[in-house]
């Protein structure tokens, strides 16, 4: 199976940016969406953003013209590019995938990394 780990989360002020990264190792070979989600405290997980295997896109409509999805698909790696962050973006965030070329959905992901925590600071 696919394992996934996330690195790259830690505390910002607001206004700054980060770089989530997700690598993915085990089964990895043959087609994946892949995607990130965050939960805040109290809150449900919700979908950040999504990309299919041909590079396709889906974003949360509050993350638009701030977050940037993309994969490196020769170092099996996966990415989040985070800019103008908000307070209320502090979240434990994390990677997933799904073993299917396209996406379609947010619940459509069966393969999860542990987490890794954003804080933005006002």
């Amino acid at each position: 199976d696919v394992q996934l780990v996330e690195s790259g989360g830690g505390s910002v002020q607001a206004g700054g940016s980060l770089r989530l990264s997700c690598a993915a190792s085990g089964n990895t070979r043959g087609a994946y969406c892949m995607g990130w989600f965050r939960q805040a405290p109290g809150k449900e997980r919700e979908g950040v953003a999504r990309i299919d295997t041909y590079g396709s896109t889906t974003y949360t409509d509050s993350m638009k013209g701030r977050f940037t999805i993309s994969r490196d698909n020769s170092k099996n790696n996966l990415y989040l590019q985070m800019n103008s962050l908000k307070p209320e973006d502090t979240a434990l965030y994390y990677c997933a995938a799904s073993r299917t070329s396209v996406c379609y959905s947010w619940s459509q992901f069966n393969v999860w990394g542990q987490g890794t925590q954003v804080t933005v600071s006002s």
